[in-house]
Order: C-alpha cells, then structure tokens, then sequence
C-alpha cells in the first residue's frame, strides 16, 4: 500500500514542505506540515488544531496569544535536542526566522494556553540494547508535557546500524495495555543516506509496507504493527513521531507483536550502543 509512503515533496503545498491533514490521511486526529523560512515570516491559523512549532534547523520567534516564544532551535536534528512552543487551537500563529520547522498537530476539542518548551526540561530516555539501541527525546509525550489536549510527539534517534521501533508493536484497540492512536513518521536521514520502515497487520485488518525512506519522507500507520525502523549502516537515522486519537486521557499505550516480544529479554546485560546518546541540549 504505497498510499501510506509519501516521499519527499510528493504533498507540498506552498509554503509548505509538506502537508498531512487528517483528512489527507483518511483518519480524524493526527497531522503534520513542514515551514521552510529564509528571514521572514509566516501566518497560519490553528483552526481545530492543536500544534507544535518544532525546529527541524534554525531558529525562530512564534508569537501567539499576545506571548512571544523565542527558539533556539538547532543546527539539524542531529546536533541538539531543540526547545518548542506549544499553540492552542482557535488561534492565529506567526512564525518569523530561518530554517526548518515541523508543525505537528492533533484535532482537538479543547483550547489551552501557549507554551514554551526548553530544551533543558526534554527527557532523554536511551531504549533497547545492543543493536536494537535507540534514544527517544521526550519533548511532548503525557508524562514530559502534560499541556496538551490530544497531541502525543517525541523524536528518536537510531546509529547506522541499529534497528529501532522495534520488537513491532501497534496502539490500535482500545484495552487493556493499549489505546488507539493514529501516528505519523516523519523521517531525516543523515548524509546522503537512506533508511527503511516496515508496517504490518492481520488478515482482519491488512496493511503492507515495506518503504525506503529518505530525509523528508513520511510513512502513516493508520493501525497495525510497525516496526523495525531500519538504520543502515553509516547514516543515522532521525525520525519524528506525530500522534493522536480518541480516548479521553492523553497517553501512549502499546502491545508488542506476540511473535516478538520475547525479543526484549535478550536485552538483559547487553548494553545500549555505545555513541547514544547522539545528542543532548547541548550542541553538538
């Protein structure tokens, strides 16, 4: 099923980069758009969405709400874990700066209050061990931003080499140990490289991929199990993950693929990859 697979440029709508709206995906909470800005400024309005103003590179002001945010934001997603802002829906958002900036979004009922994100209050959590090692900045999920109506985000970061989402897992049911949520990745490669993502379902509930991603690409994972995201070897791989659903509390409950989960316990006194964590909030 290519239609989960956007590459690079396939959905850019000026002046976006990239655009994936719930209606665009056939589902009803989660998006995504990418803002390339070179010095000057941009407008948007929220509408029913909550959203983040991420930087991807650069750096920016958003002003919202009558409160201005000043980001630091990074070199790319590779030197630094990076400060955001928070905007509400029902509202009128500038952006002014240069760089690259993810705009992840989640339809939402409820309007809170703007916010700013520093790169110092990020949890970074290094998971798995060995060559399934990966580190998971924070930077929005229940726990680390709990300011959010539906909007769940964090980034990974996986060495050249390593597999990453992975034993496969899905958040598509409700029950226990698990919630539904729909989810975006949104993947940057280092160099020149590629890396590759698989999705996978039931016979009750099919889904089939198998995409080679590069910088810019996205997969959407509407259900199913996804997993391994693939690191070749000699290019990190980065990738964003946008999410969002229906339950009335805002959290990420998972369930591993039966077949895989037993995967896990090999993890006990191996230890992670040695170069995580790749970055911190401090520049690389």
């Amino acid at each position: 099923m290519t239609k989960h697979h956007l590459p690079f440029g396939s959905t850019k709508a000026e002046p976006y980069g990239l655009v994936v709206t719930p209606e665009d995906a056939g589902w009803t909470y989660s998006g995504l758009r990418t803002l390339e800005l070179d010095g000057g400024g941009h407008v948007f309005e929220t509408g029913g969405d909550e959203m983040l103003v991420l930087p991807l590179s650069g750096s920016c002001a958003v002003e919202c709400d009558g409160e201005t945010f000043e980001l630091t934001g990074r070199r790319d997603v590779f030197s630094r874990v990076t400060d955001f802002a928070y905007v509400p829906r029902d509202a009128t958002v500038r952006v002014r700066g240069s760089g690259r900036f993810a705009l992840p979004a989640a339809r939402c009922g409820n309007r809170l209050t703007p916010r700013y994100g520093p790169a110092g209050d990020v949890p970074v959590e290094l998971r798995g061990a060995g060559v399934a090692s990966r580190q998971v900045n924070n930077f929005c999920t229940p726990e680390a931003f709990p300011y959010a109506d539906k909007l769940i985000a964090c980034e990974v970061l996986t060495p050249g080499g390593c597999w990453s989402s992975y034993p496969p897992h899905k958040h598509d049911e409700d029950g226990p140990g698990e919630c539904r949520l729909e989810e975006i990745y949104y993947f940057e490669v280092a160099g020149e490289g590629m890396a590759y993502q698989r999705v996978y379902g039931t016979e009750e509930r099919p889904i089939d991929v198998l995409a080679e991603v590069r910088t810019g690409d996205v997969v959407t994972i509407p259900h199913g199990w996804h997993g391994p995201s693939m690191a070749t070897p000699g290019y990190d791989l980065y990738y964003l993950n946008v999410m969002a659903g229906p339950g009335t509390q805002r959290q990420w409950l998972i369930c591993d693929d039966p077949a895989h989960t037993w995967i896990r316990g090999t993890w006990e006194g191996q230890e992670p990859d040695p170069r995580l964590p790749l970055t911190s909030a401090e520049e690389r």
